[in-house]
């Protein structure tokens, strides 16, 4: 019928189409035609690369990367010394997440702009080790005093800290989200770090109106 012959007409060509090219036998060194353009070098390089990856978020993230890339060990000391510098600089770019914004950089320069008594509490930890390794019970006894007394002022102060520095935070910037809790913690935190060790470095000296 004419039906039966359609449809065998169409295998034909389906099989036909879906047949691979015969190699020539008068010339067998000659290889098929590969059936599609080839692509040209930009497009190649491009599909080979890939999309081009995020900025390193951590120090050792980049430190990977620039071992994944076989950077000489003089590049990659100068590039942490560069990422260092300007982390310390307060860019905030080479910050950690934890002190990226300019919420943060605001709690910062407040806390920077005061002298706390927080401030004291690793020069505390050290008095209070060397107390302990003299064998002398009076010593020890006064030492355990003094550390009880001013461990309760530094709770006292990083209180009254983290509260005003909330409440200086909600004028400045009224449509932040950010927690009472995690800021009152991050200024307690800040104000509790030898000043010369705080990362990254004031901005302000002690007593300036900010």
């Amino acid at each position: 019928m004419r039906f039966l012959r359609r449809n065998a007409d169409e295998t034909a060509e389906t099989t036909t189409e879906d047949a691979p090219a015969e190699v020539n036998p008068a010339d067998p060194s000659r290889t098929p035609g590969k059936g599609r353009p080839t692509p040209k070098r930009r497009e190649a390089e491009g599909k080979r690369r890939g999309p081009v990856p995020p900025p390193p978020r951590t120090q050792r993230e980049a430190l990977k990367r620039a071992r994944g890339n076989k950077v000489s060990k003089e590049e990659r000391r100068a590039a942490a010394a560069e990422r260092r510098q300007r982390m310390m600089a307060g860019e905030d770019k080479y910050l950690l997440p934890r002190d990226r914004g300019p919420v943060k950089a605001y709690i910062r320069d407040v806390v920077d702009s005061r002298r706390n008594l927080m401030g004291l509490f690793m020069p505390l930890a050290i008095l209070v080790f060397v107390a302990l390794l003299v064998p002398m019970p009076a010593v020890q006894q006064y030492a355990t005093l003094l550390t009880t007394f001013m461990l309760l002022a530094m709770i006292v102060e990083g209180f009254v800290l983290g509260r005003m520095v909330n409440r200086r935070v909600r004028l400045k910037f009224p449509n932040d989200t950010t927690r009472g809790l995690s800021i009152g913690w991050y200024s307690f935190i800040r104000a509790s770090q030898l000043r010369r060790l705080r990362v990254p470095k004031p901005r302000v000296s002690p007593g300036d109106k900010v």
